[in-house]
């Protein structure tokens, strides 16, 4: 299987591979709602908001890098894992290759986050090395987030919270109860993500001794934990509307209603590697559902 791999993919691909394009949308979701509520209060910075994306992007990407490399030392991924290869595990990327691609994705986003520190102040190198330990703390270090079912509010806590607010803040160099309230819908999106990774890994995780939520608490609640975050996620637009902003164009992401609810279905019906689908889907929807809660704001 490692040869296999090995040969018939290149190193570049590979690094490809291990970034995990697909979880990068998540990345993006934050800075783009942080930056619409900056460009609606008439404190939009261009240079900030680039560079405050680009910083988003190499923390996740330094995140994945890490999740690969520990999840393999620690034995959870191995060759007939139900989700995605994964390179580490699978031979394409030794673990001293890793381990560098870390250091130098980490790396490069402290170096670029210094100038946000110059705009924001020391409060902001504080945010950026909490999110880059954070990363590093999801599967590393002697109590992982992720093996001790804090996972979840961590990725709320640094998606939606951190993430929104923060790009927010090195525009506008000031937070607001808009942006806040903005934070908590990007948040349950993108933790459902992860809750879908680990509903449909529960098995295998608790045969590992990853003691994710969906381990500890059951494949019941998991469920309801998925339908919660979206019930919230569509109340925001409400909350919103009649507490910053009276335009109906605030409802835009109940557009993608319909999608959250062909979601909920697959959630409480499949299982399994069918479940590989789903977490497509709730990767897009947060996007689907950013974009359209941005181009609310905006207009």
């Amino acid at each position: 299987m490692t040869r296999l791999h090995s040969n018939t993919i290149s190193k570049f691909d590979a690094w490809i591979l291990a970034s995990r394009p697909r979880t990068l949308l998540a990345a993006a979701v934050p800075v783009v709602v942080g930056t619409s509520i900056a460009v609606h209060d008439n404190k939009f910075d261009y240079t900030a908001s680039i560079i405050a994306m680009l910083c988003s992007l190499l923390i996740q990407i330094g995140t994945n890098f890490v999740n690969d490399l520990f999840d393999f030392l620690k034995g959870t991924d191995k060759a007939d894992r139900v989700g995605p290869t994964r390179a580490v595990a699978s031979g394409l990327i030794t673990t001293n290759e890793m381990k560098l691609g870390i250091i130098l994705t980490f790396g490069t986003s402290f170096f670029l986050g210094l100038y946000l520190v110059y705009i924001g102040g020391w409060n902001v190198l504080l945010i950026g090395i909490a999110s880059i330990l954070a990363g590093i703390a999801y599967t590393a270090g002697p109590f992982p987030l992720a093996y001790n079912g804090l996972g979840d509010i961590f990725v709320f806590l640094f998606f939606g919270f951190v993430g929104t607010v923060g790009t927010y803040y090195v525009q506008a160099h000031r937070v607001s109860a808009f942006v806040y309230w903005a934070s908590v819908p990007v948040g349950a999106l993108i933790t459902n993500i992860l809750v879908v990774n680990n509903f449909r890994d529960r098995e295998q995780d608790k045969l590992n001794g990853k003691n994710t939520l969906a381990v500890i608490l059951g494949a019941k609640f998991t469920q309801v934990q998925y339908l919660l975050f979206m019930l919230v996620s569509y109340s925001v637009p409400f909350i919103v509307y009649l507490t910053f902003k009276k335009s109906v164009f605030v409802f835009l992401p109940l557009i993608s209603l319909p999608f959250s609810i062909k979601l909920i279905r697959m959630i409480f019906t499949r299982k399994g590697k069918e479940l590989n689908k789903t977490l497509e889907l709730t990767a897009k929807l947060s996007g689907l559902y950013a974009l359209l809660f941005a181009a609310g704001i905006l207009l």
